[in-house]
């Protein structure tokens, strides 16, 4: 039984890593898994768009499209994108069905700390716009199926947490263990 598990926060909170644990462990379980991380997605798929709310929205469209059809055909589908708007979010939610959203939390000073990109810094110097948590604004889920505080736990605690709720996903909905 498909299902997407989209993994939702700041830059640098962590998505990608705890993504990477996520696939590995589903995977080990003899799942069939896609990753679409939202990086990967922009250069390939939404090349064209930029950071407006738009296109941010036309965006998580894109990948929520590809994300239901995967998950129509029986595959796990990890997303990892920023998807700072909880409109777009509960669309994508609605139409896929079978979704669990994980809200990969970590306070800005923490995912600035961690900012290897330089996104931050060079937000805070005027070099860049439309950063999500500086001067576009992040919409926090408000009843995440799953919350990784990543400023208190590690990568691979946070890939059991969401490990657990996709056991929990199946077995609520009679699905086979994954």
């Amino acid at each position: 039984m498909g299902l997407t598990i989209w993994l939702t926060g700041l830059s640098s909170a962590g998505k990608t890593t705890i993504a990477a644990a996520v696939c590995e462990g589903l995977r080990e379980r003899g799942c069939k898994v896609e990753w679409l991380d939202g990086d990967v997605v922009r250069q390939n798929l939404c090349r064209g768009l930029g950071f407006s709310k738009e296109d941010r929205d036309e965006n998580i469209r894109r990948i929520g499209f590809v994300a239901e059809l995967l998950t129509r055909h029986g595959i796990v589908v990890v997303v990892s994108a920023i998807s700072p708007y909880r409109a777009a979010r509960d669309e994508v939610r609605r139409r896929i069905g079978d979704f669990l959203e994980v809200y990969v939390n970590a306070p800005i000073e923490v995912c600035e700390r961690r900012d290897h990109k330089g996104i931050y810094r060079r937000a805070r110097a005027g070099e860049i716009r439309h950063v999500t948590g500086v001067d576009d604004p992040y919409e926090p889920p408000l009843a995440p199926d799953v919350e990784c505080r990543t400023d208190r736990e590690t990568p691979a605690e946070s890939a059991a947490s969401v490990l657990r709720a996709v056991d929990l996903w199946h077995a609520q909905t009679a699905g086979p263990a994954v």
